[in-house]
Protein backbone atom coordinates (compact mmCIF):
# COMPACT_ATOMS: atom_id res chain seq x y z
CA UNK A 1 0.00 0.00 0.00
CA UNK A 2 2.81 2.53 0.56
CA UNK A 3 4.68 2.26 -2.86
CA UNK A 4 0.93 3.36 -4.41
CA UNK A 5 -0.58 6.04 -2.01
CA UNK A 6 1.05 8.80 -3.28
CA UNK A 7 2.69 7.83 -6.94
CA UNK A 8 0.06 7.40 -9.30
CA UNK A 9 1.21 4.89 -11.99
CA UNK A 10 1.77 7.58 -14.08
CA UNK A 11 3.51 9.56 -12.32
CA UNK A 12 5.90 6.17 -11.85
CA UNK A 13 5.65 5.95 -15.70
CA UNK A 14 7.47 9.19 -15.96
CA UNK A 15 10.18 8.77 -13.43
CA UNK A 16 11.20 5.17 -13.32
CA UNK A 17 13.52 5.19 -16.42
CA UNK A 18 15.64 8.40 -14.91
CA UNK A 19 16.24 6.36 -11.91
CA UNK A 20 20.07 4.92 -11.27
CA UNK A 21 20.05 1.05 -10.41
CA UNK A 22 19.63 -0.06 -7.33
CA UNK A 23 22.95 -1.15 -5.75
CA UNK A 24 23.96 -4.52 -5.16
CA UNK A 25 22.42 -6.62 -2.22
CA UNK A 26 24.33 -7.00 1.12
CA UNK A 27 24.31 -9.57 3.67
CA UNK A 28 23.00 -7.96 6.99
CA UNK A 29 21.58 -4.96 7.76
CA UNK A 30 18.69 -3.34 7.01
CA UNK A 31 16.62 -3.79 3.86
CA UNK A 32 16.72 -0.91 1.13
CA UNK A 33 14.01 1.32 0.50
CA UNK A 34 12.14 0.82 -2.63
CA UNK A 35 12.90 3.76 -4.84
CA UNK A 36 8.87 4.12 -5.12
CA UNK A 37 8.18 4.01 -1.28
CA UNK A 38 11.12 6.97 -0.93
CA UNK A 39 9.29 8.89 -3.37
CA UNK A 40 5.91 8.80 -1.00
CA UNK A 41 8.07 9.99 1.52
CA UNK A 42 9.34 12.75 -0.57
CA UNK A 43 6.06 13.78 -2.01
CA UNK A 44 4.42 13.67 1.73
CA UNK A 45 7.30 16.64 2.94
CA UNK A 46 7.13 18.27 -0.23
CA UNK A 47 2.48 18.38 0.44
CA UNK A 48 2.57 18.48 4.45
CA UNK A 49 5.24 20.93 5.01
CA UNK A 50 7.26 18.93 7.32
CA UNK A 51 11.06 18.69 8.30
CA UNK A 52 12.09 15.50 7.43
CA UNK A 53 12.43 14.01 10.93
CA UNK A 54 9.02 14.51 11.59
CA UNK A 55 8.35 11.93 8.18
CA UNK A 56 6.65 9.47 10.15
CA UNK A 57 7.96 5.75 9.97
CA UNK A 58 4.51 3.93 10.64
CA UNK A 59 3.49 5.06 6.81
CA UNK A 60 6.63 2.68 5.06
CA UNK A 61 8.34 5.40 3.56
CA UNK A 62 11.76 4.89 5.02
CA UNK A 63 13.04 7.40 7.30
CA UNK A 64 13.48 11.43 6.98
CA UNK A 65 17.00 11.09 6.21
CA UNK A 66 16.77 7.94 3.39
CA UNK A 67 14.21 9.90 1.67
CA UNK A 68 16.13 13.31 1.59
CA UNK A 69 18.99 11.42 0.41
CA UNK A 70 16.96 10.01 -2.55
CA UNK A 71 15.73 13.52 -3.14
CA UNK A 72 19.57 15.21 -3.70
CA UNK A 73 20.57 12.36 -5.24
CA UNK A 74 18.20 12.37 -8.07
CA UNK A 75 18.43 15.91 -8.18
CA UNK A 76 22.04 15.75 -9.01
CA UNK A 77 21.30 13.21 -11.62
CA UNK A 78 18.66 15.81 -12.93
CA UNK A 79 15.64 13.67 -12.71
CA UNK A 80 13.26 15.82 -11.62
CA UNK A 81 13.98 18.45 -14.49
CA UNK A 82 13.67 15.30 -16.62
CA UNK A 83 10.48 14.16 -15.03
CA UNK A 84 9.27 17.65 -15.18
CA UNK A 85 9.82 17.79 -19.37
CA UNK A 86 8.77 14.03 -19.49
CA UNK A 87 5.03 14.89 -18.48
CA UNK A 88 5.39 18.12 -20.67
CA UNK A 89 6.15 16.07 -23.61
CA UNK A 90 3.12 14.13 -22.76
CA UNK A 91 0.98 16.96 -22.65
CA UNK A 92 2.41 18.02 -25.87
CA UNK A 93 1.38 14.91 -28.05
CA UNK A 94 -2.14 15.21 -26.69
CA UNK A 95 -1.89 18.93 -28.03
CA UNK A 96 -2.90 20.28 -24.62
CA UNK A 97 -0.47 22.75 -24.31
CA UNK A 98 -1.37 26.31 -25.35
CA UNK A 99 1.40 28.25 -27.08
CA UNK A 100 -1.04 31.02 -28.18
CA UNK A 101 -0.13 33.11 -24.88
CA UNK A 102 2.61 32.08 -21.82
CA UNK A 103 2.50 34.43 -18.70
CA UNK A 104 5.89 35.26 -16.34
CA UNK A 105 5.48 36.38 -12.53
CA UNK A 106 7.33 35.74 -9.15
CA UNK A 107 6.95 35.03 -5.88
CA UNK A 108 8.72 35.62 -3.05
CA UNK A 109 9.17 33.60 0.12
CA UNK A 110 10.74 33.94 3.80
CA UNK A 111 13.77 32.24 3.91
CA UNK A 112 14.28 31.41 7.55
CA UNK A 113 17.40 29.51 7.86
CA UNK A 114 18.93 31.67 5.15
CA UNK A 115 21.31 29.47 2.50
CA UNK A 116 21.79 29.64 -1.11
CA UNK A 117 19.94 31.84 -3.74
CA UNK A 118 18.44 33.88 0.18
CA UNK A 119 18.56 37.57 0.16
CA UNK A 120 17.16 40.70 2.01
CA UNK A 121 13.14 40.92 0.71
CA UNK A 122 12.44 44.80 -0.13
CA UNK A 123 8.63 43.40 0.58
CA UNK A 124 9.64 41.65 3.97
CA UNK A 125 11.30 44.18 5.78
CA UNK A 126 14.50 43.31 4.64
CA UNK A 127 14.06 39.64 5.97
CA UNK A 128 16.05 36.90 4.01
CA UNK A 129 14.37 35.31 1.35
CA UNK A 130 13.69 34.03 -1.78
CA UNK A 131 11.92 34.60 -4.94
CA UNK A 132 9.94 31.30 -7.45
CA UNK A 133 10.24 32.37 -10.90
CA UNK A 134 7.48 30.41 -12.79
CA UNK A 135 6.30 30.86 -16.73
CA UNK A 136 3.28 28.83 -17.66
CA UNK A 137 1.03 28.54 -20.98
CA UNK A 138 -2.44 30.05 -21.75
CA UNK A 139 -4.28 27.22 -19.32
CA UNK A 140 -1.67 27.71 -16.22
CA UNK A 141 0.94 24.67 -17.50
CA UNK A 142 3.89 25.03 -15.76
CA UNK A 143 6.95 25.12 -18.89
CA UNK A 144 9.91 26.43 -16.71
CA UNK A 145 10.84 27.18 -12.72
CA UNK A 146 13.61 29.11 -11.56
CA UNK A 147 14.98 30.47 -8.28
CA UNK A 148 16.59 33.65 -7.20
CA UNK A 149 17.26 35.53 -3.94
CA UNK A 150 14.35 37.56 -3.22
CA UNK A 151 16.20 40.76 -4.11
CA UNK A 152 16.86 39.62 -7.79
CA UNK A 153 15.00 42.18 -9.91
CA UNK A 154 12.59 40.21 -12.06
CA UNK A 155 14.18 41.88 -15.26
CA UNK A 156 17.28 39.33 -14.69
CA UNK A 157 15.48 36.51 -14.74
CA UNK A 158 13.42 36.94 -17.54
CA UNK A 159 15.79 35.45 -20.04
CA UNK A 160 17.27 32.28 -18.12
CA UNK A 161 13.71 31.76 -17.44
CA UNK A 162 12.77 31.66 -20.95
CA UNK A 163 15.58 29.95 -22.32
CA UNK A 164 14.72 27.28 -19.41
CA UNK A 165 11.76 26.38 -21.30
CA UNK A 166 12.66 22.41 -22.84
CA UNK A 167 11.94 21.68 -26.22
CA UNK A 168 7.96 19.91 -25.86
CA UNK A 169 7.30 17.24 -28.64
CA UNK A 170 4.04 18.81 -30.87
CA UNK A 171 1.23 16.44 -31.33
CA UNK A 172 0.50 13.12 -33.06
CA UNK A 173 0.53 13.69 -36.45
CA UNK A 174 2.15 17.57 -36.58
CA UNK A 175 5.30 17.75 -39.13
CA UNK A 176 8.05 20.29 -37.49
CA UNK A 177 10.60 20.32 -34.33
CA UNK A 178 9.78 20.23 -30.70
CA UNK A 179 8.38 23.80 -29.92
CA UNK A 180 9.71 25.95 -26.63
CA UNK A 181 8.40 29.26 -27.82
CA UNK A 182 5.04 30.62 -26.66
CA UNK A 183 3.67 33.62 -29.75
CA UNK A 184 3.22 35.90 -26.71
CA UNK A 185 4.74 36.98 -23.24
CA UNK A 186 2.71 38.54 -20.86
CA UNK A 187 4.29 40.16 -18.30
CA UNK A 188 3.37 42.63 -15.35
CA UNK A 189 5.34 45.92 -14.64
CA UNK A 190 7.99 44.56 -13.32
CA UNK A 191 9.46 43.64 -16.31
CA UNK A 192 8.94 47.05 -18.29
CA UNK A 193 12.44 47.45 -19.64
CA UNK A 194 13.55 47.67 -23.13
CA UNK A 195 16.03 44.53 -22.48
CA UNK A 196 13.29 42.57 -21.82
CA UNK A 197 11.31 43.54 -25.06
CA UNK A 198 14.26 42.78 -27.11
CA UNK A 199 15.57 40.10 -25.87
CA UNK A 200 11.71 38.49 -26.16
CA UNK A 201 11.19 39.82 -29.94
CA UNK A 202 14.99 38.18 -30.40
CA UNK A 203 13.71 34.82 -29.85
CA UNK A 204 10.60 34.87 -31.63
CA UNK A 205 8.00 35.93 -28.72
CA UNK A 206 5.82 39.07 -28.94
CA UNK A 207 6.26 40.94 -25.59
CA UNK A 208 3.41 41.82 -23.98
CA UNK A 209 4.66 43.67 -21.27
CA UNK A 210 2.44 46.40 -18.78
CA UNK A 211 4.34 49.85 -18.94
CA UNK A 212 4.72 51.96 -15.92
CA UNK A 213 2.27 55.02 -15.57
CA UNK A 214 0.71 53.72 -18.85
CA UNK A 215 -1.38 50.65 -18.82
CA UNK A 216 -3.82 49.94 -15.90
CA UNK A 217 -3.49 46.93 -13.78
CA UNK A 218 -7.76 45.71 -14.84
CA UNK A 219 -6.04 45.42 -18.19
CA UNK A 220 -3.28 43.42 -17.11
CA UNK A 221 -5.38 40.75 -14.99
CA UNK A 222 -7.31 39.71 -17.99
CA UNK A 223 -3.83 37.34 -18.10
CA UNK A 224 -1.85 37.61 -15.16
CA UNK A 225 -4.44 36.08 -13.02
CA UNK A 226 -3.33 32.53 -14.49
CA UNK A 227 0.33 32.49 -13.86
CA UNK A 228 -0.72 33.77 -10.13
CA UNK A 229 -3.08 30.54 -9.92
CA UNK A 230 -0.42 28.60 -10.78
CA UNK A 231 1.98 30.00 -8.35
CA UNK A 232 -1.15 29.28 -5.85
CA UNK A 233 -1.20 25.79 -6.83
CA UNK A 234 2.78 25.93 -5.93
CA UNK A 235 2.35 27.01 -2.61
CA UNK A 236 -0.08 24.80 -2.01
CA UNK A 237 2.62 22.05 -1.28
CA UNK A 238 3.22 23.30 1.96
CA UNK A 239 7.27 22.79 1.95
CA UNK A 240 7.27 25.32 -0.63
CA UNK A 241 5.22 27.92 1.61
CA UNK A 242 8.57 28.89 3.57
CA UNK A 243 11.97 28.03 2.52
CA UNK A 244 13.91 25.89 5.17
CA UNK A 245 16.36 24.45 3.25
CA UNK A 246 19.61 26.33 2.87
CA UNK A 247 20.58 24.31 -0.03
CA UNK A 248 19.39 25.78 -3.56
CA UNK A 249 19.78 22.10 -4.82
CA UNK A 250 17.02 20.36 -2.83
CA UNK A 251 14.31 23.90 -3.48
CA UNK A 252 15.00 23.49 -6.76
CA UNK A 253 14.11 19.63 -6.78
CA UNK A 254 10.75 20.63 -4.83
CA UNK A 255 9.99 23.03 -7.22
CA UNK A 256 10.09 20.91 -9.92
CA UNK A 257 8.24 18.00 -8.26
CA UNK A 258 5.83 20.11 -7.56
CA UNK A 259 5.41 21.75 -11.09
CA UNK A 260 5.51 17.79 -12.56
CA UNK A 261 2.49 17.06 -10.25
CA UNK A 262 0.48 20.05 -11.66
CA UNK A 263 1.36 19.01 -15.07
CA UNK A 264 0.13 15.66 -14.35
CA UNK A 265 -3.27 17.15 -13.34
CA UNK A 266 -3.41 18.96 -16.48
CA UNK A 267 -2.61 15.63 -17.96
CA UNK A 268 -5.43 13.89 -16.61
CA UNK A 269 -8.06 15.86 -17.58
CA UNK A 270 -6.33 15.81 -20.82
CA UNK A 271 -7.11 12.11 -21.15
CA UNK A 272 -10.55 12.50 -20.11
CA UNK A 273 -11.89 14.81 -22.65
Amino acid sequence: MADEALVSDELWEAIEPYLPPAPPKSWGGRPRVPDRAALNGIIFVLRQGLRWSDLPQALGYGSGVTCWRRLRRWQDLGVWQAVHHTLLNWLGLLDAIRWDRASVDSTSVRAKRGGEATGPNPTDRGKPGSKYHLVVDQQGVPLAVQLSAANVPDVRLLEPLVDAIPPIWRPVGEAGRPRRRPAKLHADKAYDSAACRGALRRRGITPRIARRGVESSERLGRHRWIVERTNAWVLAHRRLTVRYDRHAASMLAFLHLACALICLRFLRRAEAV
